[in-house]
């Protein structure tokens, strides 16, 4: 009896959870805009299109593979925060859960012999570095700040003057990105 390959039950699942943390980091910078914080708000209404992008990005994958696709609806969102401190912790939070579903993608991949799987998850492994490490960075920010949430702005300000929109190699998205 043939085994059935788990990397595409995953990546389907990992389709809700980047639709989810979508969702997540638009209510994060809704409440970052509410509260005049304009460089947290982009940060995050920023982060959110990238997190949309990966979704489709998987959904474009499973296309090009001839696999099924659904799109599911998106889990919980938390919308009220008590501080700077615990949106970021959240967000961080929430980059540590996605890099432990990424890693459990590639581990599939691999176990299913499926080489194509494990070259396209490869990217989201080494984009998932980055993203717990710059989340890392801002909740230091935060903290270091000391309740002072110019500082927070400033840094982002700073950063801004380096960021790059998009990452080249990333892989292509179901419908073209944005």
């Amino acid at each position: 009896m043939a085994k059935t390959p788990k990397f595409p039950e995953l990546l389907r699942t990992q389709i809700r959870h980047e639709f989810t943390a979508a969702q997540q980091y638009i209510a994060l910078a809704v409440w970052f805009d509410a509260r005049d914080l304009p460089r947290l708000a982009k940060r995050f209404y920023r982060q959110s299109i990238e997190e949309r992008n990966h979704a489709l990005a998987m959904v474009r994958y499973l296309l090009d593979r001839d696999q099924p696709v659904v799109i599911p609806g998106s889990g919980d969102v938390r919308n009220d925060f008590s501080s700077v401190h615990e949106a970021i912790s959240l967000a961080l939070e929430q980059e540590r859960t996605v890099t432990a579903d990424i890693e459990t993608m590639a581990k599939a991949a691999r176990a299913d012999e499926d080489y194509l799987g494990e070259q396209f998850v490869a990217w989201f492994l080494k984009a998932q570095v980055e993203e717990v490490a710059q989340m890392t960075t801002l909740l230091t920010v935060v903290e270091r700040a000391g309740g002072n949430l110019f500082e927070i702005e400033n840094h982002l300000y700073r950063e801004s003057a380096t960021d790059v929109e998009e990452a080249p190699d990333m892989p292509p998205v179901a419908g073209g990105k944005r």
